[in-house]
């Protein structure tokens, strides 16, 4: 992907924290696989090297978004924002419904489960914070002006 990118002053202070929070996400988002290592029923060799081509392929196109390609913003708010975001509250929500006790599940919890929790906790708290700071008036001049066709 060749992408001509903004010197990063240029960059308003939005997109630059956009940025750095989907770079924390999918950091937490590694961390946490990496992490899921220790559970009783780890992912496969192949789930890993699947999940860290898309990290691979998702730190890529966060990179893009100094361009001011308004594309790159909507690609990061529909996959990372949307479904992305829709993947990590999933999982807890349909065990919550089913009936789970989160005082329960806590209390049992073992290291890597207390770490696979806060690491979900803070991927969420990332995804929110880019998904918020992407569409901030600064932000919403920036790849107004920077896409082409302006």
């Amino acid at each position: 992907m060749n992408v001509s990118t903004v010197p990063a002053r240029s960059v308003p202070a939005p997109v630059r924290l956009a940025e750095r929070a989907w770079l924390g996400a999918i950091a937490a988002g590694a961390a946490e696989a990496l992490l899921r290592l220790a559970l009783p029923d780890p992912p496969t060799g192949s789930e890993l090297g699947f999940r860290f081509a898309i990290y691979a392929a998702l730190v890529l196109l966060v990179l893009a978004l100094r361009s001011g390609r308004n594309l790159v913003r909507w690609a990061l708010a529909l996959l990372l924002g949307g479904v992305g975001l829709l993947s990590l509250v999933v999982e807890p929500l349909s065990w919550l419904l089913a009936g789970g006790s989160p005082a329960a599940f806590l209390s049992a919890a073992n290291a890597s489960t207390w770490g696979i929790v806060v690491l979900r906790g803070l991927h969420i708290g990332a995804v929110l914070i880019a998904s918020a700071a992407m569409f901030r008036p600064d932000a919403n001049v920036f790849f107004r002006t920077k896409s082409p066709g302006r």
